[in-house]
This record gives C-alpha cells, sequence and structure tokens, in this order.
C-alpha cells in the first residue's frame, strides 16, 4: 500500500489538474460567448443603419 502522504500528493495534483482544465473551459465558453454578443451587435448595428438609410430614401 502507498504511504499516505504519496496519496495525498497524488490527489492534490489531480484536483489542480481538474480545476485548471475548468478553469480553462471557463474561459473558453466565455470568450466564444462575448465573441457572439458583440457579432450580433454588429449585426444589430448594421440593421438599423439599413432602416434608416430605407427611412431617408423614402
Amino acid at each position: 500500500m502507498a504511504p499516505p502522504k504519496r496519496i495525498a500528493d497524488l490527489s492534490y495534483k489531480l484536483f489542480s489538474g481538474s480545476m485548471m482544465l475548468l478553469t480553462l473551459y471557463g474561459g473558453y465558453l466565455c470568450s466564444v460567448r462575448a465573441y457572439r454578443f458583440f457579432q450580433q451587435k454588429d449585426k444589430l448595428r448594421e440593421a438599423a443603419e439599413s432602416q434608416t438609410e430605407a427611412v431617408i430614401k423614402d
């Protein structure tokens, strides 16, 4: 059987690694959401500009 210190070190490394992966995944999800938000904002701005141009032409 492995000594308790070695088991504790291994479990600490596994826990730290999983937290690091979760942090990276959360950052990825956050950046994807921000990218989509700004893309949608640009689309809405372009749609509003095209509407005002259509009103001015009439």
